[in-house]
């Protein structure tokens, strides 16, 4: 059973920083490219970036310079660094897989992150 579970959202001020984890089973994690999405109430969840098994890295123009994604493959775990955030970071946010051995893709219940003073 392929689990991922989202941890390391909360309230913080603007200009303030968090890092979200998420921690998989189920999967040979390190074969996998491993995403970051959100979805605020209303708007279409949209990619926030993405790491491939060999460690290349995507971001939404949004947010290059202030996000960084990274993975810990002895741990099963992919992170998300978030700095400098802004009111309009506020959202929940997933950790998404596809497993193509499955052929399907997974979520996680996802993380809320609110940014606000």
């Amino acid at each position: 059973q392929v689990q991922l579970v989202e941890s390391g959202g909360g309230l913080v001020q603007p200009g303030g920083s968090l890092r979200l984890s998420c921690t998989t089973s189920g999967v040979i994690f390190s074969f996998n490219t491993m995403s970051w999405y959100r979805q605020d109430p209303g708007k279409q969840r949209e990619l926030v970036a993405s790491i491939t098994s060999g460690g290349s890295t995507n971001y939404a123009d949004s947010v290059k310079g202030r996000f960084t994604i990274s993975r810990d493959n002895t741990k099963n775990t992919v992170y998300l660094q978030m700095n400098s955030l802004k009111p309009e970071d506020t959202a929940v946010y997933y950790c998404y897989t596809y497993v193509r051995v499955h052929g399907v893709g997974y979520w996680g219940r996802g993380t809320q992150v609110t940014v606000s003073s």
